[in-house]
């Protein structure tokens, strides 16, 4: 019971260091007059990524041996997976809830298809590198795939519409919430300042995470496969629950797809630069059912050139394939 006092205590305080890092973020990108597409699609996805990322470094990194590595893959390969299926399905949930037809959303094609056809160029690369037997090949996958999320931000920046809404008013700074234009080094004290929570959380859930597993008889790669995205990923998510009640679908689908790419590339590049990245079978399995729900909404894109709800709700077809993998293998 301790434990899991913990673990919920260690997750609470991710998502608190996790909402304090992307007001700073936001507030960032407003004071250093950033196109709204780079904030959007680069930094405010970074931002609602940290906690998935900060959990699989602190594995990685500082918890030598198999149960680290099982919590840093897990979480790596959890966080696409989740956001490609659930998070899809609850957005679909929400369109149907709020509008009661499955007409087409009002999204913008470009964007979406560009961060789908993204997601499964470098998502595929990543997993193509668990069979490469050489070191070196895949330390170049690894320079590709960082190579690709540099040019994509370049991409983004340049292009200009990244959907993000430039009449939306940004929260108070919470460093400095009388100002209406907070000084640079605030608003980087803030972000510092959420960077060693979410860091301090992430040590305490990986820790806790291990001794659940252990108890509970529940292989730590599962456990961290299914939830540490659901718990940190999934909540920032729902903002995109709020953007479709008001109708703002390419921010509703955009808030996914561009978490997507930055967890398709950068991450699993740590993966595979200081694992072994070996990926056990649920691993593959959960890997090839988000390449084929994201692969099923490119498919939709490029036929109407829009998505629907209807085929939203497919990806939690993907999920509960997934869950009942989950089920056969542990039964």
């Amino acid at each position: 019971m301790k434990d899991i006092v913990l673990l919920v205590l260690s997750l609470g305080i991710i998502l608190l260091g996790a909402e304090v890092f992307t007001n700073g973020v936001e507030w960032l990108g407003k004071r250093l007059n950033l196109d709204d597409g780079a904030v959007g699609s680069v930094l405010a996805a970074v931002g609602t990524a940290l906690p998935e990322t900060m959990i699989p470094v602190i594995a990685i990194l500082s918890h030598s041996g198999a149960a680290g590595q099982d919590v840093g893959i897990g979480a790596i390969l959890g966080a696409p997976f989740m956001l490609g299926t659930l998070a899809l399905f609850v957005v679909g949930c929400a369109v149907f809830i709020f509008r009661r037809s499955n007409r087409a959303m009002y999204i913008n094609y470009q964007v979406m298809l560009r961060d789908i056809n993204f997601f499964l160029a470098v998502y595929s690369l990543a997993i193509i590198a668990s069979f490469l037997p050489a070191f070196p090949l895949r330390l170049v996958i690894v320079a590709v795939l960082l190579g690709s999320y540099i040019a994509y931000v370049i991409k983004t920046i340049t292009s200009g519409h990244g959907g993000v809404d430039t009449h939306e008013e940004l929260p108070p700074l919470y460093f400095d919430k009388r100002s209406k234009k907070p000084r640079i080094m605030t608003v980087l004290s803030q972000i510092v300042f959420a960077v060693l929570i979410i860091v301090a959380g992430a040590e305490l859930f990986v820790g806790s995470v291990q001794k659940v597993a252990a108890s509970a008889g529940i292989p730590v790669l599962v456990l961290s496969l299914i939830i540490t995205p659901v718990a940190t990923e999934l909540p920032e998510k729902f903002n995109s629950v709020l953007w479709a009640r008001r109708g703002k679908d390419t921010l509703a689908i955009g808030n996914i797809t561009g978490a997507m790419v930055f967890q398709s590339s950068v991450i699993p590049a740590l993966g595979i630069a200081f694992t072994p990245w070996v990926l056990e079978p649920l691993a593959l399995i959960s890997a090839l059912l988000v390449l084929g729900s994201a692969s099923l909404q490119y498919f939709f894109l490029l036929r109407k050139r829009t998505l629907y709800p209807a085929g939203l709700l497919l990806g939690g077809v993907f999920y509960l394939l997934f869950i009942i993998s989950v089920i056969r293998n542990m039964v």
